[in-house]
């Protein structure tokens, strides 16, 4: 059973414009297309939590930049590989959040739109995995439960996973 949702955040939920510098100090930041909406929906059935790996940007950096598009209401909790000390796609990364929410990995569902680092490592800690292929790239990606390319397909995603879950 699903009880937490884990959501990248560069490329995932705000544009990674690949600037230099924390995102949080950048002149321009925008939502992914259909993040919000996904976010919204989403926060009223599920506790959201935000994870990165971003190399400029701890926790406190990640919730300044999250704050500038009015991202940080959706989410409860916030963890960074700079704080957790393992960064993605090793599964301690994961297995250290769902340690520190106190969940079952299995509980657990991570969204990214980093195969190899954000699905991946989620699946081999034990999480359901949703990859947001938003290039629409080939390839076998059987590490996710489910793949969608437009984030305003997320909650359908999960509803879709929990579904599957009830059988």
């Amino acid at each position: 059973m699903i009880k937490q949702v884990i959501v990248d955040w560069g490329g995932t939920i705000m544009i990674d414009y690949a600037l230099e510098g924390p995102m949080y100090l950048w002149e321009k930041v925008d939502w992914v297309p259909g993040a919000q909406f996904a976010l919204r929906e989403l926060a009223a059935q599920y506790p959201l939590c935000i994870a990165t790996n971003a190399p400029h940007s701890g926790t406190e950096e990640m919730i300044k930049a999250l704050d500038r598009v009015g991202a940080r209401r959706f989410f409860s909790t916030f963890f960074s590989s700079k704080e957790l000390g393992y960064g993605k796609p090793d599964p301690r990364f994961f297995l250290a959040i769902a340690g520190k929410l106190g969940m079952a990995p299995e509980e657990c569902l991570m969204v990214g739109n980093h195969y190899t680092n954000d699905i991946i490592g989620a699946k081999e800690a034990g999480m359901l995995t949703i990859y947001y292929n938003e290039k629409q790239l080939n390839g076998p990606f059987d590490k996710a439960d489910r793949v969608i390319d437009d984030m305003g397909d997320l909650a359908g995603a999960i509803r879709s996973i929990a579904g599957k879950e009830r059988r």
